[in-house]
C-alpha cells in the first residue's frame, strides 16, 4: 500500500484512489484523510511525500496538489488537497459509513470543528507537536500562551460533549478524529487534561482505523 513519490505524477484509473501523506506519518491532517478513507471502507493506495527534501515543492507534486501540501487525494483526474476538503468530497461521493453527521445542523457542527481546529490553538501545535503523538517525544511545559488556547479547547470540547458521550453528535463523526487528535496533544504528554475528555479522547484514539494510522513504520526523526 505504501510508497514513496518519486516526482513523477502516477495517472490514475477512474475508479483509483490514491493519498499523499508525509514520509514520517506525522502530519494530523494526512491521517485524517487515512482514517476517512478507513471509516468509509475505501480501498486506496498511499504514497509518501519527503517535506524535510522539499518533495512537496517538486513542480510535479506541486502542480498536482495546487496547494503543494501534504495530505493531497487523488481520485481519477482530480487532485485535491486540504484535509476537510478531502473528507467531505468523500462522503458526498462515496456510500458507506457516513464521515459527517446526516442531521445538517450537526454536520455544520463538525464543519465548524474541524475549521476551528485548523486555524486556531497554535501554541498547542507548537508546543506539543506531532512527535508527541507519534514518537513519544517530551517538551518543555506549556508556555501561558499555550495554557490558554488549552483552556479554549477544553471549554469547546466539554460544551459539545454530552456527559459521558463517546462522541460529539449522535454517531462518530470525522470531527472526533479531529478533536481527539488535538486533545491527545497534551493528554498523551501527561500535561492536565479533564478526566471526562481524557476518557473521549483516549477512545476515539483506540478505534481500529485510528490505531491502524498509529502503528504505521516511521523513519528516525533527522537530527
Amino acid at each position: 500500500m505504501q510508497n514513496s513519490f518519486t516526482g513523477i505524477q502516477a495517472v490514475a484509473a477512474a475508479d483509483t484512489l490514491q493519498l499523499y501523506a508525509d514520509a514520517q506519518y506525522a502530519s494530523p491532517y494526512a491521517m485524517s484523510v487515512f482514517v476517512a478513507l478507513r471509516e468509509k471502507q475505501l480501498p486506496f493506495t498511499l504514497q509518501t511525500v519527503d517535506l524535510d527534501a522539499a518533495a512537496n515543492l517538486a513542480p510535479a507534486y506541486a502542480e498536482l496538489s495546487l496547494t503543494a501540501r501534504v495530505p493531497t487525494l487523488q481520485h481519477g483526474t482530480l487532485a485535491l488537497s486540504e484535509s476537510s476538503a478531502i473528507t467531505e468530497y468523500l462522503d458526498e461521493v462515496f456510500a458507506g459509513p457516513r464521515l459527517y453527521p446526516q442531521d445538517p445542523a450537526q454536520r455544520a457542527r463538525a464543519r465548524q470543528v474541524q475549521a476551528w481546529l485548523r486555524s486556531d490553538l497554535m501554541p498547542i501545535r507548537e508546543e506539543r507537536n506531532t512527535q508527541v503523538l507519534f514518537y513519544g517525544a517530551t517538551k518543555a511545559p506549556l508556555t501561558a500562551a499555550a495554557q490558554a488556547a488549552a483552556s479554549r479547547l477544553f471549554r469547546l470540547a466539554e460544551s459539545l460533549l454530552a456527559p459521558g458521550a463517546s462522541c460529539l453528535f449522535d454517531d462518530w463523526s470525522i470531527a472526533d478524529t479531529d478533536l481527539a487528535l488535538m486533545i491527545n496533544r497534551l493528554a498523551l504528554h501527561g500535561d492536565p487534561v479533564p478526566e471526562a475528555l481524557q476518557r473521549y479522547a483516549q477512545a476515539q484514539w483506540q478505534r481500529p482505523a485510528v490505531q491502524e494510522w498509529v502503528a504505521l513504520q516511521r523513519p528516525p526523526l533527522a537530527h
